[in-house]
């Protein structure tokens, strides 16, 4: 969103205007959108508007955020127009094919987007793949379903707090698979450990770093970490800053994405961008994403994601191809595409209003 509203503030054709639906959080808008762009927010818990969006269609766009052509819901669900055209984004279709693995929060969308559809909405998503999903969903609403990918910046140039050296002072060694992002359960976590462990064996240096908070799949990686021989070389980092981050993905031998189902992928176009090459499960978006861009295993083959580490971290002419061919993926990925992408979208949906 920060990329997004950025880009949208920059173009001369759009005024864009911030909201959010919020009660604790509302006061907190206004120093995280860029400058220029104005804010506007009513004291409404999220949750008592989503409870009150699941029966009628207030409160509306216009009472929340003003007068305006299009609003734009980025997360999943959008408030009643009130005679202004509804864009939703729609990241993944977890809450429907994976409700067990969901919080009851999100557990409301999928049928706070069919009130959506209902009323017009326009559902963008972050991907083809994700796309054709929501499609076969609503199969009435498919001509309203468009994918405009999303985008990675390149990172800035390297400083003592975001160099390889500090990674691997995180780490706690020079040689480590680093897996990036929230602990939840379709991340496949303790499939990787598994891996890990296999690899272990013979590769007496290697580690495995573990970084981003805990989700809903907490459990089942301690009970995993528990089983493993190596578990002293397996490193929790938890919740890490964006040098940090910056730091863990230079210094790392390779980035392993276990997902066993994904929208977009983020963190392997990271990695990318950081130099490091990328084993990542085809599944969901991955394949699109990344194409020949990293080395795809299939998901929840343990065997198969171990030989897949195994090959990159022993191969330097396959880590150099992967990289050069990783390059060009990230080059398709753009801010300023992703922004026109979604200006046209938001012509599309006015239009049609």
């Amino acid at each position: 969103m920060r990329e997004l509203v950025a880009g949208l503030a920059a173009r001369p054709e759009v005024s864009a205007r911030a909201f959010a639906v919020s009660f604790r959080g509302r006061a907190r808008l206004a120093d995280v959108v860029p400058a220029g762009v104005p804010v506007r927010s009513r004291p409404v818990p999220a949750r008592l508007a989503r409870l009150a969006w699941q029966r009628a269609d207030h409160p509306s766009a216009a009472w929340l955020a003003g007068p305006t052509d299009v609003v734009h819901g980025p997360n999943y669900v959008v408030p009643p127009g009130g005679g202004a055209a509804e864009v939703v984004t729609v990241s993944d279709l977890s809450a429907v094919r994976f409700p067990e693995m969901c919080s009851r929060d999100v557990l409301q969308w999928p049928g706070l987007l069919t009130r959506a559809l209902a009323r017009g909405a326009w559902v963008h998503t972050i991907s083809e793949s994700v796309g054709d999903e929501v499609r076969a969903l609503h199969p009435g609403a498919a001509d309203r379903v468009v994918a405009v990918p999303l985008a990675v910046r390149r990172p800035p140039p390297e400083t003592p707090a975001t160099d390889a050296a500090a990674g691997r002072h995180l780490a706690g060694g020079p040689r480590y698979v680093l897996a990036l992002g929230t602990v939840e359960p379709r991340k496949d976590l303790p499939a990787l450990v598994a891996a890990f462990d296999v690899l272990a064996a013979d590769d007496p240096e290697l580690r495995l770093v573990l970084a981003g908070p805990d989700g809903l799949g907490v459990e089942a990686l301690t009970a995993a970490r528990e089983r493993a021989r190596h578990r002293r070389r397996i490193v929790r980092l938890g919740w890490v800053s964006d040098d940090q981050r910056l730091a863990l993905l230079r210094g790392a031998a390779v980035v392993a994405y276990a997902s066993t189902y994904e929208g977009f992928g983020f963190v392997p176009l990271e990695a990318i961008g950081a130099g490091t090459p990328v084993v990542a499960t085809a599944v969901g978006a991955l394949p699109e994403v990344l194409a020949d861009g990293g080395l795809l295993v299939p998901p929840g083959d343990v065997d198969a994601l171990a030989e897949g580490l195994a090959r990159v971290l022993g191969d330097d002419a396959l880590v150099a191809d992967l990289l050069a061919r990783g390059q060009r993926r990230l080059d398709a990925y753009t801010w300023d595409a992703t922004v026109g992408g979604l200006v046209d979208l938001y012509r599309r949906a006015a239009d049609a209003r």
